[in-house]
């Protein structure tokens, strides 16, 4: 059991070194602007040739401090398509048997070591889903809690429903699911400090879609992701690899606790996958 446990921690750990060298990517590029400042003279240019003449030489002004001249300042409505969820009547059988769609609650967030969502934890039927306005959202949606917590944050690696505790935003937005996911992640006081609430703390859509942010032109947001997405793609198949070995070890455990497997049968199991 000590070689999954070392696998699963080395996956984990490395899936933190990734997804720590996106958000410092995007630091740099999207919050600090050094490209920016290296085509200024006051900093050493990193990139390549062709990325650094994607960024411009001088600033300007806007409602939160100088941006790089040319790049346009808008809010998170001009950029994403948010949309929210709902629970169908959990006393209603027929909303949840079968079992077919994917249907997540913030729940299911709460436990993640990475800004994974593989699976669900419940799933709803046909009729289910119909109860929900949002729908079925497509793989690729950026999940955000609202409420109890705010800040839950995941990208969805399949097709899903969500309740009500959260805000949705699908691809296809001006800016994609992957830059939202630093974005929020670099501004979650920000997006804290709209909430309000008198039994818990909710952030709505009414009041998360009017924050202001800046929008990079198309061709720095392309290029942010050609370089970020190949890490998180990365991180997606380990997260998958490090979820496969906890159920591994979790099943083959209380067998050899319980003597219905011996250490050499479950070692063999092992050399299978480790």
């Amino acid at each position: 059991m000590r070689a999954l446990d070392d696998r699963i921690a080395l996956l984990r750990e490395t899936n933190a070194t990734l997804e720590a060298m996106a958000q410092a990517l995007f630091k740099s590029w999207f919050v600090d602007f050094d490209p920016v400042h290296a085509n200024t003279g006051t900093q050493t240019a990193t990139l390549p040739p062709e990325l650094q003449t994607l960024f411009p030489a001088t600033f300007t002004a806007s409602p939160q401090g100088p941006v790089p001249e040319g790049w346009a300042w808008g809010t998170i409505a001009d950029a994403v398509e948010t949309v929210g969820g709902a629970t169908p009547d959990t006393k209603n059988d027929e909303f949840w048997n079968p079992a077919e769609v994917a249907w997540t609650s913030p729940k299911d967030l709460s436990g993640l070591n990475t800004p994974v969502l593989l699976d669900t934890e419940r799933k709803v039927s046909e009729k289910g889903l119909a109860k929900i306005s949002s729908g079925l959202l497509p793989t690729g949606s950026l999940l955000m809690s609202s409420r109890a917590p705010i800040g839950y944050l995941a990208i969805a690696q399949i097709p899903l429903a969500i309740n009500q505790g959260y805000i949705a935003m699908p691809p296809g937005g001006r800016l994609p699911p992957l830059y939202m996911l630093f974005w929020c992640r670099q501004n979650m006081e920000v997006i804290k400090n709209r909430a309000n609430g008198s039994t818990f703390m909710e952030i709505s859509k009414k009041a998360f879609r009017p924050i202001e942010l800046v929008l990079p032109p198309v061709e720095v947001i392309e290029a942010f992701v050609n370089v970020a997405q190949p890490l998180f793609d990365r991180l997606v198949e380990n997260e998958k690899q490090a979820q496969t070995l906890a159920t591994l070890r979790d099943t083959l455990l209380p067998r050899l606790i319980s003597g219905q497997l011996r250490l050499p049968e479950a070692e063999a199991q092992l050399t299978e996958v480790v």
